[in-house]
């Protein structure tokens, strides 16, 4: 068995050899082998692969130098010495006929080589057989419409996920792996590498780092409505893709990071599931009929910190509220806090038309109800307590979100922080706990402040260290406190300007709460910010919003 990395690799040819190829497709669950005999930034692809052959014993592979980190792969994998056969194939940087004769030449290094190593001889006609046996066929378009997964490799597990998640939606791979495609018919056997190379180099969906004119968008199916743009950790090619799709795309436009691994999968879920729903195809089930009488929804916030729940009637009055902390568990957070908002409306549970979740909770809550990701029911939340704003700046207990919204309250586009918990309620949380001081004391030394203090690193573990030897060098809380603030609204007002301010903004969330931080955001943003006095139950009050058009959608009339 020889395995193969990329979509480049001569699999047909190795059929000449009576060899069968495998392609590598690594989601391991950690880089503990990678991390110990490779540079821990070394992009997650290629860790993956370097765990991948660690984890199978793998000892025949075959990989294409398409980046400096799959030259550093086959360097760390040949100074190990435990390969059998490790061959890194050239691959060209252009498409036009000196770069195809060039790689023609690479091919024939690499058959030589495989039969030297294998002592057999190449059979052309078998490796014609093969490549007639329509293994490289590309899938075909839908004729609908339909989402594309671009950017770096990601893997059958991401596909797989995306589109369990997005339905009845297609998803198409046209990631540099996926829609390996040999369109040109065979040729004689006997010149098998002059017709074979062209056909391997001249792929319709070329890598990113080969410079081709024609673009990355195929043409020959239905409508394409947006495109996840999937980036590698520590890539630096697809950053650049991203950036082209950014200007080019032309549709809605969700960037994604993984390392090959299944962590931060909630955070992943949350970012693929709000695209979702701003693509107008969330995966809401139909009511049955509108119930008869009076009519009230409830709304669930599920957060990492706190949870939040309103109750709502059909004229969108808000009759209870409750913000408890979510503890140990989040059906028991989101039990405590829907009972105390139907104690505080006067109501019981069986009284509810319609339930709906919200937050990382949204999934594990226990309720009978119709979840719906915290983008979506912030911008409607938003929406409905702040009318005239447009962008809004959530700053969570373990994430930051900046949305653009239309006038009624719908997502027009969104930014997230990465997997990184700076910046957010939980880095407050932990910072102020290094102070001695409660949140409520947190805010206000945060207005008390004489001299700027600079918090360099914003890792929550390291700014706790710095936070600490401040302490220890007597310098005044409240000092230290603004400069925690001002570290926070940097990092926010970043997230923001990569989206694009569009007046007027508000903030939602916990955080909004902390006047100190609003004050800083202000000042980097250079404009005021919406704060409503319900800026906390923003997402619960958005759930509750939705939970009452859901309910008008099935009888066909509206409030």
């Amino acid at each position: 068995m020889i395995y193969i990395t990329c979509k480049y690799a001569p699999a047909e040819m190795f059929a000449g050899f009576d060899e069968t190829v495998e392609r590598l497709d690594p989601s391991p669950a950690g880089f503990e082998c990678a991390d110990a005999c490779a540079h821990p930034n070394l992009c997650g692809f290629s860790k993956a692969v370097i765990e991948e052959v660690h984890a199978h014993g793998i000892r025949r592979l075959v990989l294409t130098d398409c980046c400096d980190a799959m030259r550093r792969t086959f360097d760390v994998l040949q100074a190990e010495g435990q390969m059998e056969f490790l061959y890194l194939l050239p691959l060209p940087h252009k498409r036009t006929e000196a770069e195809v004769r060039l790689f023609e030449q690479a091919l024939a290094r690499l058959r030589d080589a495989y039969a030297a190593f294998s002592g057999r001889s190449f059979d052309a006609e078998k490796a014609t057989e093969e490549y007639m046996a329509g293994h490289a066929m590309q899938e075909p378009l839908p004729q609908g419409r339909y989402v594309r997964l671009s950017g770096a490799h990601g893997g059958q597990q991401l596909l797989a996920r995306i589109r369990e998640l997005y339905g009845d939606l297609p998803v198409v791979d046209e990631t540099c792996t996926g829609n390996r495609y040999l369109r040109q018919e065979a040729g004689d056997p006997e010149d098998f590498l002059a017709w074979y190379a062209p056909s391997l180099l001249k792929q319709d969906m070329p890598c990113m780092r080969m410079w081709y004119g024609g673009g990355r968008l195929r043409s020959d199916g239905g409508q394409p409505i947006g495109t996840i743009c999937h980036t590698m950790k520590f890539c630096d090619y697809y950053g650049f893709e991203y950036l082209q799709e950014k200007e080019a795309a032309g549709m809605p436009l969700l960037k994604i990071e993984t390392d090959a691994t299944p962590q931060s999968s909630g955070q992943l879920k949350t970012r693929l599931e709000a695209f979702r729903e701003e693509l107008g195809a969330a995966r809401i089930p139909a009511a049955a009929s509108r119930p008869e009488g009076p009519i009230y929804a409830a709304g669930i916030d599920s957060g990492s910190a706190s949870t939040d729940a309103v109750i709502m009637d059909s004229e969108r009055k808000i009759l209870g509220r409750a913000i408890v902390a979510t503890g140990a568990g989040a059906a028991s957070g989101a039990r405590e806090a829907l009972q105390t908002a139907l104690q505080q409306a006067g109501l019981s549970q069986k009284e509810l038309a319609v339930v709906v979740t919200t937050g990382y909770g949204r999934d594990s809550i226990g309720v009978d109800s119709i979840a719906v990701t915290e983008i979506t029911c912030h911008a409607r939340g938003a929406g409905f307590l702040t009318p005239t704003a447009r962008t809004v700046i959530d700053i969570g207990g373990q994430d930051s979100k900046v949305i653009r919204i239309d006038a009624h309250g719908n997502v027009q586009n969104f930014v997230m922080n990465d997997k990184c918990a700076a910046g957010t309620g939980r880095f407050l949380e932990m910072q102020a706990r290094a102070l001695g001081l409660t949140m409520e004391q947190m805010s206000r030394k945060g207005l008390e402040w004489h001299r700027p203090v600079t918090i360099s690193s914003m890792c929550t573990v390291f700014a706790e260290s710095e936070v600490v030897s401040l302490v220890a060098q007597n310098v005044d809380a409240s000092d230290i406190v603004h400069g925690l603030n001002m570290a926070i609204a940097a990092r926010t007002a970043a997230l923001v300007k990569r989206l694009g301010v569009e007046s007027e903004v508000a903030m939602t969330g916990g955080v909004a709460r902390n006047e100190g931080v609003v004050l800083c955001l202000e000042e980097k943003l250079g404009q005021h910010i919406l704060i409503s006095p319900d800026a906390q139950l923003c997402g619960s009050i958005g759930a509750a919003l939705i939970g009452l058009e859901h309910l008008e959608q099935a009888d066909g009339t509206e409030d």
